[in-house]
């Protein structure tokens, strides 16, 4: 007999888990609290643009459809660095632009996943349904409709999976375990969408295929574009001080600082003043739990297990990686509960790396960017790629080299990175530098 299975959140993980299960040939049934984004207007404002990037390519690869949803996506070979002064530094990403990432809006990647998931006649999608709380032992998710029909249901199902978010319910339900255990860790620092539109001919103001940033120490703003000519910019910001969301109320405050840190955004924005006081100012925050299951009956994927902030754009690509994963374990595993057990065990370990890497990228892409050494530690990193084909950077291992576990990254990446800052600091023309020794110290570390 076949097992049933829920999955609670239509989101972006919600949505690729039920291709994969139907592919399977399952039967699942989708809930989302939302109405269908595909017939309603997406909220402004919280977006952040999401980077795909390999481990997420091989995700949706593995699935079937990576070549639909790349339609909606725009390379970005490198950042273009913004200085105050208005220089343009560009800094690749990769050994050359073969290795690039992906921008791509978050609304339409879940509309383009939807849409393949609705093409299956095995996934029921049921929108407008909010879960209210779950019975562990019974397996049965309470959710009550919103709108018109606000009827509370019982969802039975042998397995359900908690796609919720980083605010899952599934997860605060599990919160009472005796072995469970979690932190939330939230930065100071909140985010604010903004918009470059496009030029009337519907060209790009900036530069295509770059990610743009303009790093200014204890704040950052970035910009992705859009195939529409668009760029969605987030400004990465303190809640509280001086200079802060808290005291950058007024008209007069908002121009005055944008025109002494961000002069060169100001007739690239017409918007500013409008979407800096109207949009929402969202939270940056951290959550690691363990275990992510209970029992072979309910498994949290996706932020609602491990939710990072995004300055490594690896939040999707490490959920999408959490459904490939968990296929693997289920290939290998007919026990269910077994299999839960060794995915949420392993899985963890990388998870937890990528939370750390994300954090220290932060202060990585707002502080080191604009930094000299920082720029020269760049500058041999492409040179060793392109002369030792098994050396990778740390970012490479991250985001182009998804056989390298986040873990394994993590501490080789750092490892790397202390040894080139340091030979970075000391020499000011990367030319002073002996390649083919600095490879065999790398190697021999």
């Amino acid at each position: 007999m076949s097992s049933s299975i829920n999955i609670i959140g239509a989101g972006l993980t919600g949505s690729l888990l039920a291709i994969y299960f139907a592919k399977r040939g399952f039967s699942i049934h989708v809930y989302e609290k939302r109405g269908d984004m595909r017939q309603a207007r997406v909220e402004a404002g919280r977006s952040i643009n999401l980077a795909l990037s390999s481990r997420g390519i091989r995700a949706l690869e593995q699935a079937g459809i990576s070549e639909e949803v790349l339609k909606y996506a725009i390379q970005m070979p490198g950042r273009m660095l913004h200085a105050v002064n208005g220089t343009l530094t560009y800094v690749p990403y990769g050994k050359n632009e073969s290795e690039h990432i992906n921008s791509i809006s978050r609304s339409g990647l879940n509309i383009a996943l939807l849409n393949l998931a609705e093409s299956f006649p095995n996934i029921h999608l049921h929108f407008n349904h909010a879960l209210e709380r779950v019975d562990l032992e019974k397996g049965i998710s309470y959710l009550k409709g919103i709108g018109t029909n606000q009827i509370t249901i019982e969802a039975h199902a042998d397995h359900t999976f908690g796609t919720d978010g980083a605010g899952s319910i599934i997860r605060q339900a599990m919160e009472v375990l005796p072995d469970f255990q979690q932190t939330t860790e939230f930065l100071e620092h909140g985010y604010k969408e903004l918009t470059i539109p496009a030029l009337p001919t519907g060209k790009f103001q900036m530069e295509r295929n770059a990610l743009h940033i303009w790093p200014r120490g204890t704040y950052m703003l970035i910009g992705l574009p859009n195939l529409d000519g668009t760029f969605t910019c987030t400004l990465f910001f303190p809640n509280h001080g001086e200079n802060s969301f808290e005291t950058l109320k007024t008209p007069e405050q908002i121009e005055a600082f944008f025109k002494e840190v961000f002069p060169d955004t100001l007739e690239l924005m017409p918007e500013l003043l409008h979407d800096f006081q109207h949009n929402p100012v969202g939270m940056l925050g951290t959550v690691r739990c363990a275990p992510w299951n209970y029992a072979g009956k309910f498994l949290l994927l996706g932020d609602a297990a491990h939710a990072i902030v995004p300055f490594y754009g690896q939040g999707m690509n490490a959920s999408f990686e959490d459904c490939l994963e968990l296929m693997a374990c289920l290939d290998t595993e007919t026990d269910w509960e077994k299999a839960f057990t060794t995915f949420g065990k392993a899985r963890k370990v990388n998870t937890d790396a990528i939370a750390a890497l994300a954090v220290e990228n932060f202060y990585e892409m707002r502080d080191g960017t604009a930094r000299p050494d920082f720029l020269r530690m760049r500058q041999v990193e492409s040179l060793l790629e392109n002369t030792y084909p098994d050396y990778h950077s740390k970012y490479s291992m991250v985001t182009f080299h998804p056989e390298i576990p986040y873990a394994t990254a993590q501490t080789r990446g750092n490892a790397q990175n202390a040894y080139l800052l340091g030979l970075c600091q000391k020499h000011e023309d990367v030319l002073e530098i002996d390649i083919a020794k600095v490879y065999q110290a790398l190697k021999n570390a």
